[in-house]
């Protein structure tokens, strides 16, 4: 008896550690703390970024609150606590898996190499690398980059693109990484760089936003067209499916639509400005087939 009560003991101790290990489902959490915080973007326009209060706000944001709403029910959790936590480029990723944020409503690209790490939601925007250029600049595309100085935003997919090109092609780039999009476009402002390479839509609305619309513009062909999506934790199939359904659900009853004309067609805060960009092809695609394919 005594030997059966010692091999018992010990099986349970060695349970234990594989136990704590499982890792807490974000619904689990969010039941458990009574909290969950929402992460977003200060100048991902017009995805993810403040307005004229210091405020978060955007598409991506709106969307987000959808799915705060579908936690809360999930959760039985009405008094649910909402957090919000301003994220960069370069330590988005961290915070999600370390457990500081629940979810990151932004513009994130969905990527092979990013989905090794976390998980993405249903594909919710295409968007392409272009380059955000002072107006007369002769910089007309990457070709006209070479030996030049050109910044892109730490962290992004933009940044490994631009940067491989440079290695492949030869072109001697001289390549500076910014903390934010926001420092990335006064770079150029300032002459510090000719040229902040990004995705097209977040450099129309730098471009729209900035105190003179008129000393900028966007020039080259996309050099890769990729997804953005909500980024959630790997390995959290009831959380993905949530939001994964509330993605559905606003695109069904015709609501993403209608966020999407009053984000990307219509005037937006904080200066009332109006991206007048209709929605691609490969979005208009995704809506009928709801994927979350990453891009290579």
């Amino acid at each position: 008896m005594r030997t059966t009560a010692l091999t018992t003991a010990s099986l349970i101790a060695f349970a234990l550690p594989a136990a704590m290990a499982q890792p807490v489902s974000t619904l689990d959490k969010a039941k458990a703390s009574g909290s969950f915080t929402v992460a977003y973007r200060e100048s991902s326009i017009p995805f993810s970024y403040l307005d004229e209060k210091a405020q978060p706000t955007g598409f991506g944001w709106e969307i987000c609150g959808r799915i705060v709403e579908q936690v809360k029910k999930a959760t039985g959790r009405t008094d649910l606590k909402i957090q919000t936590q301003a994220v960069t480029s370069s330590n988005r990723i961290p915070l999600l898996q370390n457990g500081t944020i629940d979810i990151e409503c932004g513009s994130t690209t969905n990527n092979s190499d990013r989905q090794k790490q976390v998980a993405f939601a249903t594909n919710y925007f295409y968007t392409g690398t272009r380059f955000l250029v002072k107006s007369g600049s002769a910089v007309k595309s990457l070709d006209d980059l070479k030996g030049k100085t050109v910044v892109s935003t730490t962290g992004t997919t933009n940044f490994r693109v631009v940067r491989n090109l440079n290695e492949e092609k030869k072109l001697g780039i001289e390549l500076v990484g910014a903390k934010d999009h926001a420092e990335s476009a006064l770079l150029v402002q300032t002459g510090r760089a000719v040229a902040f390479a990004m995705d097209d839509i977040l450099l129309y609305g730098l471009k729209a936003s900035a105190a003179n619309p008129a000393e900028f513009e966007v020039v080259g062909e996309a050099i890769q067209v990729e997804p953005y999506a909500i980024m959630l934790r790997k390995d959290d199939p009831a959380f993905k499916r949530l939001v994964d359904d509330t993605l559905a659900g606003l695109i069904k009853s015709g609501e993403f639509t209608k966020l999407y004309a009053k984000w990307f067609q219509s005037p937006i805060p904080p200066k009332g400005i109006n991206l007048n960009a209709p929605m691609s092809k490969e979005l208009q695609d995704n809506l009928k087939n709801l994927s979350d394919k990453p891009a290579t």
